[in-house]
């Protein structure tokens, strides 16, 4: 029997710092299929036990090293053990990162100095994949038509629009001043609206949109469209987010690059609750008022991606939707107890006063 030609990961060192969450699990199991040896630094912290469990991960995980990121001796042991680095911890949803600032500077600032440090100190790290994120552009500047989707290109300035946009803008910008000095390689990656089977929502994640609509329609509850659900995502499948960021590692030309990862199509709010539907028929869809500081959106500009990667996102949202209308069918304890809980009432009522701007 034939065996696969080797590929430039194949026997290589890969530390993911995050790695036990929803992206950073896809990631593990994309770097194994490339013959990789992903170690997983993770504290475990972004959800119950159960959610790691769905995701295949937690404490009997064989690749998991349970620990923090900001811890100093324990990160510059494992920097020193890899070949390359993909930096994807954080406190990350919005929400969170209001409720709770001083986890979130600890991890996605403080944490961050304390691994880019480390990989500007070791010679052997080839590169340092660091996700951003595309909130990183806000509205679109202030010359924005906020009636209008809009195009994000990795050129135009940041603008973002609460801590933890701002907290990935600084990350950006540190990383690359300590690396670029020291000599090492890197590439950011701004990914767009992840989603897929393993996703489970967290309180105030307003834009894990498919997750929560397939969620509420499981539990036989209304879809409620903030605005009528005019507001547009470029939604990216998980499988393919995990495959970007590993091409990210060796790809030549994405060395030193900032890339926006997306599909570069744009799809309505309105048009996902279509689809969720369309697997449940009789859930019935509901206007509900705006949400306070919940931009339009848009899509990526993808033209950087294609020419560094070399690769384009492979699912559908229609066929991305069906992947997880299917798992989340077949696996109803995924459903979180915060959600059983709601009503429409309670989820309206929530709306009612002002609120921050959504993830």
């Amino acid at each position: 029997m034939a065996h696969p030609a080797p590929g430039p990961l194949t026997g290589a060192r890969v530390l993911v710092t995050g790695g036990a969450g929803f992206i950073g699990t896809a990631v593990r199991d994309t770097l194994l299929r490339a013959g990789a040896h992903p170690t997983l630094l993770d504290d475990l912290s972004a959800y119950d036990p159960a959610v790691f469990t769905l995701l295949g991960t937690g404490r009997s995980d064989p690749h998991l090293v349970f620990g923090d990121v900001g811890d100093e001796t324990l990160v510059r042991h494992l920097v020193a053990d890899a070949d390359y680095v993909i930096h994807a911890a954080a406190h990350s949803t919005v929400q969170g990162c209001l409720a709770d600032p001083k986890t979130a500077f600890r991890s996605n600032m403080a944490g961050t100095d304390t691994l880019v440090r480390a990989v500007a100190d070791t010679p052997g790290v080839r590169r340092l994949v660091l996700l951003s994120t595309a909130q990183v552009y806000g509205h679109g500047g202030p010359d924005a038509d906020a009636t209008r989707p809009r195009l994000f290109t990795e050129t135009q300035p940041h603008q973002p629009l609460n801590p933890y946009a701002s907290s990935k803008a600084w990350a950006e910008q540190h990383t690359r001043q300590l690396l670029q000095a020291a000599g090492r390689d890197v590439a950011v990656l701004r990914p767009f609206s992840v989603y897929g089977p393993g996703q489970v929502p967290k309180p105030g994640a307003a834009s894990w949109v498919v997750a929560q609509f397939a969620m509420y329609a499981v539990l036989g509850q209304e879809l409620l469209l903030n605005g009528g659900g005019v507001q547009v995502r470029d939604f990216l499948f998980r499988d393919d987010a995990a495959e970007a960021i590993v091409r990210a590692l060796t790809a030549p030309g994405a060395a030193g690059q900032t890339l926006n990862l997306g599909t570069g199509v744009q799809t309505s709010v309105r048009d996902v609750a279509d689809q969720v539907v369309a697997h449940f028929p009789g859930t019935r869809i509901r206007v509900a008022p705006p949400a306070a500081g919940d931009p339009l959106g848009g899509r990526a500009d993808t033209t950087l991606m294609h020419a560094a990667l070399d690769w384009a996102p492979a699912v559908t949202v229609a066929d991305g939707i069906a992947r997880y209308v299917e798992w989340v069918t077949a696996t109803p304890q995924a459903v979180p107890e915060w959600m059983r809980a709601e009503t429409s009432a309670s989820r309206l009522a929530a709306w009612s006063g002002s609120a921050p701007a959504r993830s």
